[in-house]
């Protein structure tokens, strides 16, 4: 047991400092953030101009309407702008909750992974990484990537990125962690 906690607190914390690095100091995914000075006007339309928070794509069409007129439109659109926006009404901004909820998820995914590794019935050091990088993927693959499929993201790259490298460390630091007395 105590291998476990320590093994997912220390896990967490790997996966959680690459994921401030890679927002923050590496900058990996400025491309979904980008800045444009017209920031405030583009705010004040949205806000006048649409009544809910919500996500929205446009060019769209309301609900109910026929697959005949989807695809007049759709085909109407094509090599024209679009946009995929999430709105919000106000700025919510608690970082300490924030980060303590992507801990605490840390923690959850590599205990998580630290029992499928405790069913295999031979693990070791290249188990433990190969194990925790096709977690990575697999998250990778399953989320971001088949996101990026329908409604490209100008990060995807720095997601991918992000899988292979946080869940590789994460991967070298169970590997030897679980392990180490093993030889």
């Amino acid at each position: 047991m105590k291998k476990t906690i320590i093994g997912s607190i220390v896990g967490a914390v790997i996966l959680f400092m690459w994921q401030f690095l890679s927002w923050t100091t590496l900058d990996l995914h400025r491309p979904m953030q980008d800045y444009t000075p017209k920031q405030d006007s583009i705010l004040a339309f949205l806000s006048a101009n649409l009544e809910k928070e919500g996500g929205y794509y446009m060019p769209g069409v309301p609900k109910g309407t026929s697959f005949e007129e989807m695809e007049k439109l759709t085909a109407e659109s094509v090599g024209k702008p679009w946009v995929s926006l999430q709105y919000h009404q106000a700025l919510e901004y608690n970082m300490g909750l924030s980060m303590a909820r992507a801990f605490l998820v840390d923690v959850l995914l590599v205990w998580m992974l630290i029992w499928i590794l405790g069913k295999f019935a031979e693990n070791d050091f290249t188990t433990s990484l190969f194990a925790s990088l096709i977690i990575g993927i697999f998250v990778y693959l399953n989320s971001n990537y088949t996101l990026h499929i329908w409604y490209p993201m100008f990060d995807i790259r720095a997601y991918l990125i992000d899988a292979v490298v946080a869940w590789g460390l994460t991967g070298i630091w169970l590997g030897w962690w679980l392990n180490r007395k093993k030889a």
